[in-house]
């Protein structure tokens, strides 16, 4: 008797949880019930489109597997619906894009890898957990090895311009080696020893077949990923206007042969000041410049006025369908 009263007991109890939240979950006020309908009836969330055939830097993405398919279909809808951040490499890619662009054309790579500039860095200064900094992010080692100079009072990783030829002329190695644009990018994040250990273990040269890292693995498809949305945001719900995109600020450039003791009373030489002249140039590290050799370094300020509301809103509302 005992025991089937302790059962019932038991069995009143969980009864009663269970209609708690039962009620609690259909007992709406009458402004949220009409709320429910209306976000009902308006809000939705899409799977993105695939386009039926994709190239990488002029190459065929294999999307007719289902491996490749899927990775890529991951890496669109991670970057797609995480908005806040692909409205900002949006914004950002309207000023930085024409700069990296011109460069890559000059030293003749596709014009795809400016999106593996995003990929790395969002197209911001950022420091990655191993000491890779800049848009490009380059370590230490290989940005000297390209020709970057890296010391405690000036860093080319964050000169842009220097950046970027540095990153075309790692690429074009690279090519040379594998042949192949994928490969090069896949090297780009892993490293050309890392990559190589696995191509010699698994007998595969083709990025696409290739077992990598989990990093690695995601690398070229979120490149990929960048590539689509950014050149036709409105296939992935983006709307904006002209006048909410970053413009590029007019600056003009100085030449500095010398050594300077204080920047801040640099800057004000120049009817600017010190947050200003490192905007414009972020790889002078510190606040004085000792230029011990005396070289020749261009120095990029703005022009008059270039702060005001006339550079950064346009006339137009209209809404931008492409980027680049």
């Amino acid at each position: 008797m005992k025991k089937i009263t302790t059962t019932l007991t038991i069995s009143f109890a969980i009864i009663g949880i269970v209609s708690i939240f039962i009620f609690a979950k259909i007992h709406y006020k009458d402004e949220d019930i009409k709320y429910n309908k209306l976000r009902d009836s308006t809000y939705s969330v899409y799977a993105l489109p695939m386009p039926d055939s994709i190239t990488f830097a002029g190459e065929h993405v294999p999307i007719e597997n289902f491996d490749v398919r899927e990775a890529l279909d991951k890496e669109l809808h991670k970057i797609t619906y995480w908005h806040s951040e692909t409205f900002l490499y949006l914004k950002r890619a309207h000023r930085y894009f024409p700069i990296i662009e011109k460069i890559l054309k000059e030293n003749g790579i596709h014009d795809d890898f400016k999106y593996l500039a995003v990929t790395e860095s969002g197209l911001t200064d950022v420091v990655s957990p191993s000491g890779a900094k800049g848009f490009w992010q380059f370590l230490k080692t290989t940005g000297k090895s390209y020709g970057l100079e890296i010391n405690k009072e000036v860093d080319e990783r964050y000169n842009l311009e220097k950046a970027t030829v540095a990153a075309c002329k790692y690429l074009k190695d690279a090519h040379r080696k594998y042949h192949d644009w994928a490969m090069v990018a896949a090297s780009y994040n892993t490293g050309q020893g890392n990559l190589n250990k696995q191509i010699a273990k698994q007998k595969i040269s083709n990025y696409y077949d290739l077992l990598l890292n989990s990093e690695t693995s995601r690398y070229v498809y979120r490149i990929i990923a960048f590539k689509l949305i950014l050149s036709n945001p409105q296939d992935y719900g983006f709307r904006f206007r002209e006048k909410d995109l970053y413009p590029i600020i007019p600056t003009y450039e100085v030449e500095l042969d010398s050594s300077v003791t204080n920047f801040a009373d640099y800057a004000k030489h120049f009817n600017t000041n010190y947050k200003m002249l490192k905007y414009f140039n972020p790889w002078l590290r510190d606040n004085f410049l000792t230029n011990k050799y005396k070289k020749t370094y261009t120095i990029k300020l703005p022009v008059k006025g270039a702060r005001s509301k006339e550079y950064f809103t346009q006339s137009s509302d209209t809404i931008i369908n492409k980027i680049y």
